[in-house]
């Protein structure tokens, strides 16, 4: 269930990991209006599900290369 938009394929970890520590200074920092709180709580998770989708699909293609490292093709 991909909630990020397509707009975002570019989207890197890293910067959606830099976005996500901004959203929490701000929100720690109390500097979020009222008005703002709910859109970044969910941009929050949005990013939170990105990274999580990005990290379980680079640890497949780890594996995978691994495994064709300790089992070539003869």
């Amino acid at each position: 269930m991909k909630k990020y938009n397509m707009m975002e394929s570019t989207l890197t970890y890293e910067a959606a990991s830099k976005e996500l520590a901004l959203i929490a200074k701000e929100m720690e920092e109390e500097t979020i209006s009222v008005d703002e709180l709910a859109a970044k709580v969910k941009r929050a998770s949005e990013l939170i599900e990105f990274c999580q989708a990005k990290l379980k699909s680079t640890e497949t293609e780890v594996s995978k290369i691994i495994s064709g490292m300790e089992n070539p093709k003869q």
